[in-house]
């Protein structure tokens, strides 16, 4: 049968207008690190055009924010604020190392693309982080290995002092009892004030000394420093 032309592009038409389908994922994430701690972790779905953070850009305050005291309401707030869907500390707290998240689910309706951040500690601004990631359309399982970002808004001078507001230098806490005390301050030189891929951390041996309270033989990571396997329905 032959179609006339209005015929065709009315077709054409609502053939375009169908919006994608929703996914339902099944989200897990693991730490990968050694000894560090993952603060309350954020995972958003949204449309391609929205960030919680990206590489070589400047921080906004709300990521400041999480990624020196590991405070996720601003991002929160901002991501509600654009209509967009989240999961807040789906591990109830703190996630230490080696330990998986229990599954998490999430419709995504009509969101396209998923991101995910949360702080590390001991640091003074680096978090693990997942940049607008294009949801697969296609059932399957998807591995994601996720480096750590310097968030460029704070010198790594890696001293342990309760610190965490935004601009308040040094690290809020060692959450596993495993920092040092009275260091001296590493001396970063870095002039990178962009989010970057963090360099890790130096560290010492010396827990009581010495020029830094992270301890080498325990908070060092290399990347990845986390897994996340999405599961899409």
């Amino acid at each position: 049968m032959n179609l006339n032309h209005t015929t065709a592009l009315f077709i054409l038409g609502c053939m375009i207008s169908i919006p994608a389908s929703a996914a339902d994922l099944e989200i897990s994430l693991t730490n990968l690190t050694h000894g560090n701690h993952f603060t309350p972790i954020l995972i958003t779905a949204h449309a391609g055009t929205s960030h919680l953070f990206q590489s070589g850009e400047v921080a906004s305050p709300a990521l400041q924010k999480m990624a020196e005291g590991g405070d996720i309401g601003d991002l929160v707030a901002a991501a509600m604020a654009n209509n967009e869907l989240t999961v807040e500390n789906p591990a109830m707290g703190l996630l230490a190392a080696g330990s998986k998240t229990s599954d998490i689910m999430l419709d995504t309706q009509t969101m396209t693309h998923l991101s995910i951040v949360a702080m590390v500690l001991p640091t003074n601004d680096a978090f693990i982080g997942l940049d607008a990631w294009e949801i697969p359309t296609a059932p399957g399982t998807y591995t994601l290995n996720l480096n750590a970002y310097d968030a460029g808004t704070e010198a790594n001078d890696e001293i342990i002092n309760g610190g965490g507001m935004s601009g308040t230098p040094g690290i809020p806490a060692a959450p596993g009892g495993d920092g040092g005390a009275n260091g001296t301050g590493v001396m970063d030189t870095s002039s990178n004030t962009k989010v970057h891929i963090h360099p890790g951390v130096l560290g010492d041996t010396d827990i009581a000394g010495g020029m830094s309270d992270v301890d080498s033989r325990i908070h060092r990571w290399l990347n990845p420093v986390a897994r996340v396997v999405v599961v899409v329905k």
